[in-house]
Formats: C-alpha cells, structure tokens, sequence
C-alpha cells in the first residue's frame, strides 16, 4: 500500500471473452491489495489459478490464469472493498498526510463500488417525475405480476392467459403447437444479447455471447462494430440479412471470424476490415465440411485463409465456398497455406468467387494455393487486379492435382495470369481467359500441369496422351531457327519438332540426345544456308541415326529421325550419301534392295545377281545398279526371278565398272542405264 495511490474517474470493472489461448487480463483500475480483487468466469467466482499483479498502483494491473479460460468465457474483473473505517485520529495527535490519503482514497474507492453497483440495479432516470418506491405488501402480490398504474408507481396486476401467449400454431396441415419460448429459440439475434447495430458501439461482447449460447445466430440489419476476433463454432451458423448486415473490424490486426472446427455455416453478410475476413483452421477438431456462402469481404489483409494449422488429426478438408467477393484485399484474396506441422488444405471447394482490387494496392496474388494437395477445386472463379499483384492466380510449390476451371483473369499490367511456381504437380487448367498483359501461364514447374482451351498462344497442352483416332485439320509443328556465330556444337533439347539450322558461321555438329531418353520423338532438322560448311548429326552417347553420323552438306537438305528408345532411325531424307553393299563369292547371289547400289565383285567365279520379281512388294518403285568391280574375266550377269532380266535380257557384265541401272514398275524390271 502507499500513500500516493490515486483513484481516477471510472468504473472498476471490466470484461472480456476469452479466445482459449490468451491468459494474462489487465485490470485498468487501481486496487489496495490482492484480496481487493474479484475474478469471474461467467458467473463463477474465482479463488485460485490465478496470481494478480499491480496491486497498490494508480494504473492497475494484470490477472494472469495458470490456464487460459476456455474459449467463449466472460472473464470479469471488479474490485469490492469491505465498507469499514480502520483508522483512527487522536484528539491533538498527530496528522500524518499518507494515512490522510490512505483514508480518503479507500472513501473514493467506496463510493465508486457504490455507484457502480447502482449502475446495475433498475432505477428512475434522473428527469423523472416523483413516483412511489414502495412494493406493495406480500399478500396482495402474491401470484401476481408486477406492473405500474396510469402514475407510474408500482402495482399488481391478474396473470395473463400463458396458454395463449406461450403456444405457436404454424398454419397447415399436420402441424403441431409449440411453446413460443421454443419457436423463438430456433433462431436468435444478436440484438438479443444486446448488439447496437450502430457502427459506433463494441457489439463484440453481444455477438460472441450470442454465438456461444445458440446454434443458428441472425445478424439483422446494422453496421456492428467488433474490436476482437469472433468464433463460430462446431455446427454453429451466423446468417445475416445480405449485404445490409455488417460486420466491421477496428483494424487489420485481428481476424474478424475464425472457424476452428466443422459443420458450420456463415452467410448472407457483408465483413469489412481484418487480418483476415474469415479463417478456417483445426484448432478445436477437424475443420471439414464448412459451408461459407453469398458474402462480400471489404479491405481485408486476406480474405479467406485455409490453414492446415498444426495437428494433422484436425484437418482442413472439404469445405465449401460459393457466391463470395473478395473487395480490395492488401495481400491475398484467398489463400490456402499450413502454419504449422498439419496436413496440407485439401479437397476444399471454390464457387463463383470473385477477388476484385479496384486499383487498390495488392502485394500478393487473387488466389494462392501456397499449400495443397488432392484436388482443391477452382470453378468460374474470377481475379481483377491492379498492376501491382504478383499474379492473378498462384499455385505453390508444396501443391498436387489442384483444378482450375474457367477462371477469369484480368490486370491492366503485365501480370501472370496463373503462375505455376516449381514443385507444384499436376495442376489442370480448363478454360482460361486471360485478360491480364502478363503470360497467360508462367511454368516454373517444368510442364507439370495440364491445360485446355488455357490461355494464348498455347491454348492447349495434352502431356503423356494415347489417341487412338485424331482428325486434324491444321497441323502445326513448334519450329526453331538456330544459327551458332561461330559453328560449333549445338545440343538438341527436342523442345521443338523442327529444327531450321544455319552452318553459315562454321561446320555444325548438332548432338541428339541418347535414345534411351527420347522414346517417341520426332524430330526433323534441315540445312538451310548455302555455304560450303557441313551439318553434322550425331547423338550423346550413342552411334547416331541408323547408327552413324549423318552429314547434310547443301542448303535445303533435311532428315526426319525417330527414336524407338533404343536407337534413332531415319524414317525421311533428301540428298543422303547413297548406301552401298558389297558382295564377293560364286554362284547366285540375290540383291534383298535395301541397298540403291551392289558393288558385286567375280573374282573368285562367275556370279548371277538375281533380281526380285518386279511385283514383289519390296521391288515395286525401287531403282537398284550393279556394277561389276573387280579385274577379272569372270562376268557377272543380272538376271530376274521372272523373265531373263531387265528388258527382258540377262544383261552380262564383262569388264571391271561395267554397270546396270534398273528400275521396277511392278510388271517388269526397265533398264535406265547401262554401262556394258
């Protein structure tokens, strides 16, 4: 105790509703003692788990709980003093100024528990005209009902018919009478738990007492101003009167709803300011099957957050949201992330939710799947955001299978219009408009995503896709033109299907990639300068096309190659070095036309080369030359299956580079050349 302790103007008493996680209350009135102290939890009086701070100090102190009341309690704060004198001055004695200020300060202190409790009681107001206090006497009140006569002093009155007025009887056939207590308990205002409506006084106390006590809370009309963040619990709904029932935060430091648990509903209102408009987490139990609809959230920092929060047995599943406008948020529209070590938002639901800026500054992105997996559903959902977003819609790294359907896009600047960021996996895009002037999608994810009629220029990316009938009626190969200063190496990526390569600066070798990594490709790459130097094509780790290095030496040469995983073989080409076999030994030898040119050498004997017939199916359009190469006097003769030759001739080949050229039109093998 002291002798400077002041009492200011005020009453000592305050209130306040727990969160569940707060344990330390202030008390901003002055007290003597501990003892002097009364704490309450609801209606409950405290006497222990609790330790007070402050005593003896003008500014008060605090209440600190040894566990945090639960969420919802009304925590009450009052001092009550013994109204006793414990002083005592002799005659003549001494005068001491603390023990006067002691005196006079507990004299205050007295009077203000006194006019403070009087502010509780009932009373005439001050302007009233003189009336009788007095009740009347036991007897004649007795079964009766207080009322006042036509002076306004007190008086009794008959009981009323309680049947009639305690009994609802709802039109139609086969319903039933019920107590009215009950009928009106079936929904409750907030104006019933003494919410103002007037944008000027704290309705939080109201609007929580009224949550807390009912399951199906009306918001009526009004503008209700909070200064705390209000909990809507475990199958708990808060329904308002449309966007003529307001819900307005002090500032941005709090949440204005949160949602820990499941089965609850929040509608028809209009949430302005906040942390975050609403906030769905695990905090209680499992945070599922949430139904948020037909709001509108004004200058929140977020306007809804999914938070996978900490403890992965309460998840943030299968909630619903439809028919929501997000207006001017500062950072995120809607965000689903994890601030702890829970599961990941999942297989939530979004319906006709609209992020609009309106030129207002935003740091962040419309939509932000920071965090999720296992289909977090998009469905005609829209951003319209001002010049400064990161993006319209942002799917994060630590995602899976999120599903984006007919998004809207639109910024007046360069912003992505869904930004794939890497690590996020399987993302499907169906029906993008993108209005923003940023990439309609900017991949960080290395093609890990799926899109369809999604934005422009690619309006459509199938990935890993078997068709087993395609009509097409414009087919269009992605072409790139690569021309190397100075010549040089070029490794082929296969990003492209056509490759248009210049050797003008220098001879090129451009390196395929093995095989093995490349099964199913095609690719088709084509010389097209005019100088002398040569193209060369060869593969990483592998013998090359067909099993060679393929040189394209004039302008306008090209070959087609595919790869069967194990190898690339050519299946196009022009201007191709021409193959050829050699063969030596006697006797009959039969050309299999894989080859356009048989160096056939007798040396050893006579040799008959026999031709195919010419409506074999391998022969059929083929031109083939044999040439005899060798010096000795041993012919070679070029016969047929059918007939004795081309033309119709065995044609002998007598001398060293003696030569026939033949080709097959499928009835008989024509002679194009002859060198004999």
């Amino acid at each position: 105790m002291t002798s400077s302790l002041l009492i200011p103007r005020g009453t000592p008493r305050v209130q306040y509703i727990a969160d569940g996680a707060l344990r330390v209350f202030t008390y901003p009135f002055p007290i003597f003692a501990a003892e002097d102290l009364q704490v309450f939890l609801g209606a409950a009086s405290q006497s222990a788990g609790y330790s007070v701070s402050g005593a003896g100090t003008t500014a008060g102190g605090a209440v600190t709980f040894n566990t945090a009341p639960a969420a919802g309690t009304a925590v009450t704060l009052r001092r009550r003093l013994t109204v006793e004198r414990t002083s005592d001055f002799r005659e003549s004695g001494p005068l001491p100024a603390s023990a006067l200020n002691q005196e006079f300060s507990r004299l205050t202190a007295s009077v203000q528990q006194v006019a403070g409790d009087q502010d509780l009681m009932l009373r005439y107001a001050d302007t009233d005209l003189p009336a009788s206090t007095q009740l009347p006497g036991r007897a004649e009140r007795q079964g009766k009902l207080l009322s006042f006569d036509s002076a306004g002093n007190p008086t009794v009155r008959p009981p009323v018919d309680e049947e009639a007025l305690s009994t609802y009887a709802p039109p139609g056939a086969g319903a039933v009478s019920r107590p009215v207590r009950d009928k009106l308990a079936d929904v409750v205002s907030i104006k019933d738990f003494g919410a103002v409506g007037d944008g000027t006084v704290d309705d939080t106390l109201a609007i929580q007492a009224a949550l807390t006590t009912a399951k199906a809370v009306h918001v009526p009309p009004g503008t209700y101003r909070i200064t705390n963040t209000l909990t809507l619990g475990h199958g708990k709904s808060l329904i308002g009167a449309g966007q003529s029932a307001v819900i307005k935060g002090a500032s941005t430091a709090f949440d204005l709803i949160q949602i820990p648990d499941g089965y609850a509903t929040l509608s028809n209102l209009r949430l302005e300011q906040g942390k975050a408009g609403v906030r769905l987490f695990g905090r209680d139990g499992p945070c599922v099957q949430n139904s948020l609809s037909d709001l509108t959230l004004w200058d929140p920092q977020v306007g809804l957050v999914f938070d996978g929060y900490t403890d992965p047995n309460f998840p943030c599943y299968w909630n619903n949201v439809a028919r929501v406008l997000v207006a001017r948020p500062s950072l995120h529209g809607v965000w689903l992330t994890r601030t702890g070590a829970g599961d990941t938002p999942n297989a939530n639901r979004f319906h006709s939710v609209r992020v609009y800026s309106l030129s207002a500054p935003i740091s962040g992105s419309g939509f932000y799947v920071e965090q999720g997996k296992y289909n977090n559903s998009f469905f005609d959902c829209e951003a319209n955001l001002s010049t400064m977003a990161e993006s319209c819609f942002r799917v994060g790294a630590d995602t899976d299978k999120t599903l984006i359907v007919n998004f809207y896009a639109e910024s007046l600047g360069a912003v992505p219009n869904v930004r794939l960021d890497a690590g996020s996996v399987e993302t499907a895009i169906v029906n993008l408009f993108s209005a923003a002037a940023g990439p309609a999608i900017q991949d960080l994810s290395g093609g890990q995503f799926t899109a369809v009629n999604a934005g422009y220029p690619d309006k459509n990316r199938l990935q890993a896709s078997r068709v087993t009938q395609l009509t097409v009626e414009a087919l269009r190969f992605d072409t790139e033109f690569v021309e190397p200063e100075h010549g040089g190496l070029v490794e082929l990526d296969l990003a492209s299907s056509i490759y248009l390569m210049s050797a003008y600066g220098g001879p090129v070798e451009a390196r395929l990639p093995s095989a093995g990594s490349a099964n199913g490709h095609t690719v088709t790459i084509k010389k097209t300068d005019a100088s002398a130097n040569i193209l060369t094509i060869t593969e990483s780790d592998g013998p090359g096309p067909d099993g060679r290095r393929v040189a394209l030496g004039n302008r306008y040469d090209f070959v087609t190659l595919v790869s069967n995983g194990a190898n690339w073989w050519i299946v196009a080409a022009n201007s191709l070095p021409a193959n050829a076999h050699y063969h030596e030994g006697t006797g009959l030898f039969e050309p299999d036309l894989n080859q356009s040119l048989y160096l056939v050498s007798a040396w050893s004997g006579d040799v008959e080369a026999r031709l195919p017939a010419p409506s074999a199916a391998h022969a059929v359009g083929r031109t083939v030359t044999i040439k005899k190469s060798d010096t000795s006097g041993h012919r070679v003769t070029v016969t047929s299956q059918t007939g004795t030759g081309p033309d119709n001739e065995a044609i002998p080949l007598t001398g060293q580079g003696h030569a026939v050229t033949a080709m097959s039109n499928g009835a008989g093998w024509h002679i194009l050349g002859r060198n004999s």
